[in-house]
């Protein structure tokens, strides 16, 4: 049936706020309508049927016989964030929210990581990225002391100059700081963000590096690679699942290379799982509040999209997602408690409606079912719905 399946999870593109998105304050919450404002032109996603979508309202975009097959799912994960979103996709729900840090983070974690680096700190608060290099800058250049800071998710960040603290330095920090916080204290994420320029003009460079918890259960990769298959990251999905049930990384520094290494997959031989982030979706235009600049990144990739389906096999499957949402349309820079897209498109399946799934672990549970995997995931399988057509129970579709 399908020997390579790809996961392609386009960062932060919710297709509307979920049904519990007022319990996260993110009622109306719309991360793609926010995009399709500066009307972007996307063929290809529109032709796999991202516009047909019921539960998105937007089918003024939609076509009138789509290729692909097309639904949604809500998330079941206690949060919104990067973690537990692609933990989700890969099978596992998480019930308890990762520990976020609102007003910084407790004295004896911070005296503790000063201690154990022999250095202090500067800021210890949630902070948008760009604008703590710019507030707090110019005193790390004079004193050397690394910026520590944290989001409305379960982050410790530490921003660094690369002149000033080099990428050696910075990353065994972010090392420290991951052995550090365990426990209760266990973030999702310690992110080296380091920045080059100078007063006024600092910007942030591509050597962020992600020190992710571990899964804490087994995950689809664990089950693929235990069965002999080929678990491919690209971009950070390496860093977020820590490591762990992956059998070749190519890490990333933006969208351009993600996808041009997308497209160099698609031409080798390999039998099992890519996993693919693009990461400056949410990164560099959904927290920045960039609608023009997400736009132009969703065209660019569709058109990498139509490229990479003319090199598609017959027994390829490819499956667009996303993690959360990053809405930005709206007044805040933080994730968006959203749907997100399930678009599936092979040579050999009908296209059709999928309607709706009770959690992102549909996608785990159809590879899973494709490679003849035992698992216990919670969820439902689309594998028979697409491959021999008919209809399934479709929820809120």
């Amino acid at each position: 049936m399908f020997d390579r399946v790809f996961i392609v999870v386009l960062d932060s593109l919710g297709i509307g706020h979920a049904e519990d998105a007022a319990n996260f304050g993110d009622s109306g919450a719309h991360t793609l309508k926010s995009v399709m404002s500066a009307r972007p032109k996307l063929p290809n996603l529109a032709q796999l049927g991202l516009f047909n979508i019921k539960k998105a309202e937007l089918l003024d975009f939609a076509v009138e016989s789509p290729k692909g097959c097309f639904g949604f799912a809500e998330e079941l994960s206690n949060g919104k964030d990067t973690t537990v979103g692609h933990w989700e996709i890969a099978g596992l729900i998480s019930k308890q929210a990762l520990p976020t840090y609102p007003d910084g983070f407790p004295k004896e974690i911070i005296d503790r990581f000063c201690k154990e680096n022999n250095t202090q700190i500067l800021c210890n608060k949630p902070y948008s990225g760009t604008e703590v290099i710019k507030d707090f800058g110019d005193e790390h250049v004079k004193t050397g002391k690394p910026i520590v800071y944290t989001s409305a998710d379960s982050v410790f960040q530490i921003a660094a100059h690369e002149e000033v603290i080099p990428l050696s330095r910075l990353y065994a920090l972010c090392e420290s700081a991951r052995e550090i916080l365990a426990g209760e204290h266990g973030v999702g994420r310690v992110i080296a963000r380091p920045f080059l320029g100078d007063s006024g003009n600092y910007y942030r460079t591509g050597n962020r590096h992600d020190y992710s918890l571990e899964p804490t259960g087994i995950t689809l990769l664990d089950r693929l690679k235990e069965s002999g298959l080929d678990v491919i990251s690209v971009g950070k999905i390496g860093d977020i699942f820590a490591g762990r049930g992956i059998t070749e990384r190519f890490p990333t520094k933006g969208n351009s290379q993600g996808e041009e290494i997308l497209l160099s997959m698609a031409d080798r031989d390999f039998k099992g799982l890519c996993f693919v982030n693009l990461v400056d979706f949410d990164s560099v235009y959904g927290h920045r509040n960039d609608i023009s600049g997400y736009a132009k990144a969703l065209e660019q990739f569709d058109g990498v999209l139509g490229e990479f389906i003319s090199k598609m096999r017959d027994n390829d499957l490819i499956i667009i997602t996303a993690d959360h949402g990053c809405d930005p349309g709206t007044a805040g820079t933080d994730h968006t408690r959203e749907n997100i897209p399930i678009i599936a498109y092979a040579r050999n399946i009908k296209s059709m409606d999928l309607g709706g799934f009770k959690g992102y672990t549909c996608i785990a549970k159809t590879i899973c079912d494709i490679f003849n995997i035992e698992n216990d995931f919670h969820g439902e399988s689309f594998l028979k719905t697409v491959t021999k057509g008919g209809d399934r129970h479709v929820e809120n579709a």
